[in-house]
Formats: structure tokens, sequence, C-alpha cells
């Protein structure tokens, strides 16, 4: 074909013919924008609406919302507004809701491995060390194979570690392990299993109904999570005492559910977004509870007249032995919960080395700039 130039024609028609190609191949090179309607995700949580963990949901599906440029919108209704905080799986995998946020505890009664993700002492594991075995260790995998082991057709996120939750609150202080024989506790997950060798009777109650239960009478003691929570849902309000440090659930992670269908029915792009605005919450979550809990502690001790005790170390030691007990029996049982011990385990031994002799003592820091030394006698 003769160009425009070696054909003679005007100077100009050639830079029209041109302009034309150039506009056109930038066309081509640009990024093509969907213009697709809004799509619309009903996700439930399993906490109270006033409690700092709905507003975890809640940062979830804002980052979603913000990143997505109002292509994707998710709506957050808290605990009990479908369906009962215990029943969130079954929910999101029949697709009643298209997705919800909770923790892999409280469906304990499915497969008993599914706790392995929270409660226990995670073999010295801290709660972002468990996160780095999800993703890294092969936690992921097992995951998604006890999942398809129950016909439940969900995507699961891990993400959002916790700090170590306190023991808990009691009407009494206990200072030995015989303190705890007797007690009408509330706790969940493998904890039951825990508490219960500890001479406990347990009563698994969702968030939202354990204060009324200790104000009632109906249980003795209970455990629910961290400072801001415990707060939040009025624990102070029935009972004074706070008994601090626990094995029981000492590295427990947050989980986004979604609908498989639902999820895979998204552009590639939006599915990008979730991804990462899981992983983009999941720092956002540790810094807002570090400045949360922090001040909730304070607002504890100081207004609301809490007494906080540290947790004796009889009680656990006594605790990592019952739980020594209680994974033997399980693991026995259930093959996936070995799976997930065994490569909890290896990774355990490995990082937990790595971490602890790597880690300076930042106690000893803090005492120095803020706790005077004692006077001599």
């Amino acid at each position: 074909m003769t160009s425009p130039l070696q054909s003679g024609a005007p100077r100009r028609s050639f830079l029209k013919h041109a302009s034309a190609g150039a506009v056109g191949a930038a066309a081509m090179a640009a990024p093509m924008v969907s213009n697709a309607q809004t799509v619309s995700l009903r996700f439930q949580s399993t906490w109270p609406a006033k409690d700092i963990f709905h507003e975890y949901a809640n940062d979830f599906a804002k980052k979603v919302n913000d990143m997505a440029g109002g292509r994707l919108k998710i709506e957050v209704l808290p605990a009990g507004s479908v369906v009962p905080a215990f029943q969130l799986l079954d929910a999101v995998n029949k697709g009643t809701l298209d997705g919800g946020h909770g923790v892999l505890a409280y469906h304990y009664g499915k497969n008993t491995a599914l706790a392995l993700w929270g409660s226990g002492p995670a073999y010295g594991m801290d709660p972002n060390m468990v996160l780095a075995w999800h993703y890294y260790g092969g936690g992921k995998a097992i995951l998604e194979e006890i999942y398809k082991s129950l016909n439940i057709d969900v995507v699961s996120y891990v993400y959002g570690p916790m700090p170590t939750q306190p023991l808990g609150w009691f009407k009494k202080p206990v200072a030995k392990v015989d303190d705890m024989k007797g007690l009408k506790f509330r706790t969940v997950g493998l904890a039951i299993d825990v508490f219960k060798e500890l001479g406990t009777a347990v009563n698994p109650l969702p968030g939202g109904e354990i204060v009324p239960a200790l104000d009632r009478g109906l249980i003795d003691a209970a455990e629910f999570n961290n400072a801001s929570s415990d707060r939040i849902l009025g624990f102070a309000d029935v009972v004074k005492n706070c008994m601090l440090q626990s094995f029981h659930q000492s590295g427990e992670q947050f989980e986004i559910l979604f609908n498989k269908g639902k999820l895979e029915a998204l552009p590639a792009e939006l599915r990008n977004v979730i991804t990462h605005a899981v992983e983009a919450s999941s720092a956002d979550m540790s810094w807002k509870a570090i400045q949360r809990n922090s001040q909730d502690y304070i607002e504890l001790k100081t207004k609301d007249k809490v007494k906080f005790y540290k947790t004796p170390d009889a009680i656990l030691r006594a605790q990592l032995a019952a739980w020594d007990k209680v994974i033997a029996a399980k693991a026995g049982e259930n093959p996936l919960f070995k799976k997930v011990l065994e490569s909890q385990k290896a990774f355990a031994q490995r990082a937990g080395e790595w971490q602890n002799d790597y880690m300076v003592d930042f106690k000893m820091a803090w005492n120095h700039y803020f706790r005077a030394p004692a006077k001599k006698a």
C-alpha cells in the first residue's frame, strides 16, 4: 500500500492519517474500564452492632467499597439480623448471605479442626505467626480441604491477628487450679474442652448473650476477647475482677467468608480488590487494636474500677497439660485435626526458634522507662 507521502498527497493529509492511527493505537493500549452496574453484597457479622469487632467488619467493607470505585458495595449487618451468630457459615454456604465476618472457632461443631485457627497455645506461636503459618506454611490449603470435606462451598479469608485474650471475668479472682472447679463458665471452640479439663461447666454463648447471663447468675465467669469489646459489652457493669493472660485462645484470627458462587461471579479485578482489602484490613485492625485496647484498659481500671490480676502460672501450666490431653484425643478421632496439628508444629518449631532467639525482651525496655525499681528495705 502506498503511503500518503509516497503518493505525493499534501502534508496535512499525512498528519490526519497519522493522528488517527495514534489515537487508535492509544485506545488499544489503554486498560479496559468496565462500566458495569454496582454489585451489592449482603454480609452479616457474628458480633453485636456496638462491638469493636463489628467495627472491624465495617472497616473491611469500607476498604472494599472505596477501592472498587463504586463497582462493588458490601453492606454488613450485625449478628442476628438474618441468622444467629453460630449459623453464619451455613447461611453463607446456602447463599442466604453473600458473606460474613466471624471466627473459625464458631464452626467448631462442623469439624473440631476448624478451632485450631485460634484455640490453644499453637505450639508457642503468637497470632501473627499463626497467620504466617496459614498463608505460607500450608494452613490455607488444609482449611480448604476441611471445607470441601464438609461440602461447604465458601471462600475463606483468614486475617486480623488478635492480641492474647484474658482468662476471663470472675466474680472472685482465681488463685489456683482448684478455684476453677465447678464454675459455670462461658467460652467457645476447643477452649470448651480445655476448661472442661480444668473442671468448669462450660456454656458456649455468643458474644451478645454473655453479660446478661452473668448478670442473671446463669454463669459464674466468662471470657470474651479484649479490653475494648469487654468494656463495650458491659462486663464491668456486672463483674469487677478480670484475670489477664491465658493459653486458651492466645493466637486467634478473624475470618471473612464469601459464598463461593457469588465471589467467582465477580470480575477478576474485583476479586483482587477483595484480596488486597483483606491484607490491608489485617494490618489496620492490628494497629487499631493497640490504640483502642490500651485506652479501654486504662478506662476499665480508672473509671470502671475493675481489678486486674495476672493469671497464676499454675493455671497456665494446667491449661497446657489440659490442651495436650484434648489434642491427643481429637487427633485420634479426626485425621484432618491431626493434619493441622502436624503442619502447625513443623512451622512453629522453625519459626518459633527464630522469633524467640531474635526478638529482644521489650518488657525490659518498658520497665526501664515507666516502672521505677523497687526500693531496698
